[in-house]
């Protein structure tokens, strides 16, 4: 007879052991190591035999496809990260920093589908029925048919779930507090949450619900517990934000039923979370046009195109080693960026401080942004301000070409759209937009755009349409 096989799980991370150890040695929890059948899961006993399975339908790749059936909010945004909507019968997990205000934000979505007659639940296992309430009149959804429950029980809930007709939608807030009687570990260990989300996702799958779960994050930012809750579920959303800044981003990293890396864009009030349709209008509200060091970056986010401030000071410096302090973008980014241009184009800034900050608290994480950050980081050393009605977008490499980046023409059009008449972009960009009244000037290389911006005078020269 084969020996039963047996591993050990940490609670606290998930990794799997070999054998039993006091400490974790990939999160260094002490105490959290715990012995787990495979076949039947903590303290299960004895495996039993497995029964005889039965021979399931194979079907072909060709035939109709079905569009997903989906549920629409009133709030477009939302609808933007998901895709369309909250799919039925999909499973989506949401997770962020504490107090950023995904509660907030499902408590509107909710309050805004009971309105449209869909039947919610709201099932909080952090916080009483109360608190939920005065929540709820903040947010001037008292008045919706909004179901509210306070438990943790797994089991309990589910049969709550089943009593009367089907919800359209489940919000669960959050795994981490949800125990079932299956698993003998505490809440929030990897077990009970594992547990839990295979339950809530089974039921959904079954009855056709749409389930929404809380998930939260460590202190890196990612949702806390094992990284197979984020396999199991359907969709997978981040919501970010600054405590400094009103503005709050719903960012996709995972969706099943529609794209991902898109995102929905709130500004958060005392009447709670309000949409802004035109973020780059959000991020471009108090520019100085007249300030050296400052370029407009005509970014994509998904398929939305947004222009944001790149603002940039270098200055002398007194210390030893200089400074280089980044917020808003990626600091060995901005290493490259210094070494292409000292190597390339002769500007010497081993002996000043660098500055770069991405105005109204966004961050940029596409590459597109290196032409705008060396326009600003040439503007800010020469003392000369840069045109006010031209964007800056376009991929630096090493050897100080600049490389075409995809969406030109989205971005381009944003830009029209928000007044800005003119865009340096770099050369064999394709995807113009016709019909435009706009000024694109081409530059192919680094020492390049240095050259126009030292000659400038305080005007970047912009020739005729390409």
């Amino acid at each position: 007879m084969a020996k039963a096989r047996t591993q050990f799980i940490c609670q606290s991370c998930g990794t799997v052991h070999n054998r039993w150890a006091g400490k974790c040695e990939n999160c260094g929890e002490w105490n959290t190591i715990v012995e787990e059948d495979p076949m039947g899961g903590i303290g299960s006993g004895p495996g039993k035999t497995p029964k005889k399975g039965r021979p399931v339908a194979l079907t072909a790749l060709s035939g109709e496809i079905e569009e997903a059936p989906r549920i629409h909010t009133a709030m477009s945004e939302l609808d933007r990260a998901l895709g369309g909507g909250f799919v039925r019968g999909s499973a989506v997990l949401i997770g962020g920093d504490p107090g950023i205000g995904k509660s907030t934000l499902l408590m509107q979505a909710a309050a805004a589908l009971a309105r449209r007659g869909h039947k919610i639940i709201y099932v909080s296992g952090e916080e009483a029925v109360a608190q939920v309430r005065l929540r709820a009149q903040r947010l001037a959804a008292a008045d919706t048919d909004v179901m509210l429950a306070a438990e943790t029980n797994v089991e309990d809930i589910l049969a709550t779930l089943a009593e009367g007709k089907r919800p359209d939608l489940v919000i669960i807030d959050s795994i981490q507090t949800l125990w079932s009687e299956l698993a003998e570990s505490a809440p929030g260990t990897v077990t009970q949450v594992r547990t839990g989300v295979q339950a809530m996702i089974r039921f959904a799958k079954q009855t056709g619900a749409a389930m929404v779960l809380v998930g939260h994050v460590t202190k890196d930012g990612q949702i806390a517990g094992p990284r197979v809750v984020e396999h199991m579920v359907d969709a997978v959303l981040y919501f970010e934000g600054d405590r400094g800044h009103h503005y709050r981003i719903l960012r996709t990293v995972k969706n099943r039923f529609g794209p991902t890396d898109e995102i929905g864009v709130f500004e958060m009030s005392d009447k709670g979370l309000r949409e802004v349709a035109n973020p780059s209008e959000l991020f471009l509200g108090e520019r100085n046009e007249k300030s050296p060091g400052a370029a407009v970056f005509a970014g994509m986010e998904g398929t939305r195109p947004i222009l944001v401030e790149v603002q940039a000071l270098v200055a002398p410096t007194s210390l030893g080693t200089p400074r280089r302090a980044v917020v808003g973008w990626d600091s060995a980014r901005l290493s490259m960026i210094l070494a292409v241009l000292e190597a390339h184009c002769g500007v010497r800034l081993g002996q000043h401080d660098v500055y770069l900050n991405v105005a109204g608290g966004y961050r940029i994480s596409e590459p597109a942004a290196d032409l705008a950050v060396a326009s600003a980081l040439v503007s800010s050393l020469a003392g000369i301000a840069l045109p006010a009605d031209c964007v800056y977008f376009g991929e630096v490499s090493l050897s100080g070409a600049i490389r075409p980046v995809a969406h030109t023409a989205q971005r381009l059009k944003e830009a029209e759209k928000l007044g800005f008449s003119a865009a340096l972009l770099p050369s064999a960009s394709a995807e113009l937009p016709k019909g435009s009244s706009g000024r694109w000037s081409e530059v192919g290389s680094l020492p390049d755009l240095v050259a126009r911006i030292a000659g400038s005078k305080g005007a970047l020269r912009v020739e005729d349409d390409v």
